[in-house]
């Protein structure tokens, strides 16, 4: 993609970026790896765009304002998958919870490695995401589309802490609710072994 149609890498000083979801409207190119720095070691994620357009940019996006810094991954699922995407500041979750993105076809299958979104139904992507530990071709007819594929560091999603396995209240987990309302001191004080995401930046487009 020509350098001129990609939007400079907005100023995140000021956390403004990360309160107006309407403004992150870059486009993903065709192919970017993005980098995961996690308190487990770092993986690489190799997004296609052509895979789901609209999930492609909306991550684009997320990980240019600096979205994806100090953000837990707070399912996670022995031999299914680990989801992580809601922010540790509930100011954010609050401007960032009703921005959903329209619904993908579903182009590639959900196996082992695979990044997608997380859905509460239709059209309701917002950014929650999840990595599947297997092969979960089941998801595909439910509409589930992924995104991109984890190229580098797999071992390092497989380490990571999975303890507390479902979230409340079908198990012991976090409750989605509370995460969204109370963000990382709920978390950091609650469930202190959980492993998070430092930070993500584009490794190369």
């Amino acid at each position: 993609m020509p350098e001129s149609t990609t939007p400079a890498q907005p100023d995140t000083t000021d956390g403004s970026a990360l309160l107006n979801p309407s403004a992150a409207t870059a486009q993903c190119p065709a192919v970017v790896k993005i980098r995961f720095e996690t308190t487990q070691g770092p993986f690489v994620v190799q997004v296609t765009r052509d895979w789901a357009p609209s999930g492609a940019d909306r991550l684009y996006n997320l990980v240019r304002i600096g979205y994806f810094t100090d953000v837990a991954f707070f399912r996670v699922i022995d031999g299914f998958m680990v989801q992580f995407g809601i922010h540790g500041d509930p100011a954010v979750n609050r401007k960032w919870r009703t921005a959903s993105i329209r619904d993908d076809a579903v182009k590639q299958s959900n196996e082992r490695g695979m990044l997608t979104f997380a859905t509460s139904g239709p059209n309701s992507r917002t950014t929650q995401m999840f990595i599947n530990f297997g092969d979960n071709g089941g998801l595909d007819g439910q509409g589930f589309s992924p995104v991109g594929k984890v190229i580098q560091g797999m071992s390092v999603v497989d380490s990571l802490y999975k303890g507390y396995g479902e979230g409340a209240p079908q198990g012991r987990g976090p409750a989605q609710g509370r995460v969204q309302d109370e963000g990382n001191d709920y978390l950091k004080s609650e469930f202190p072994k959980l492993d998070y995401i430092k930070s993500a930046s584009i490794e190369s487009e």
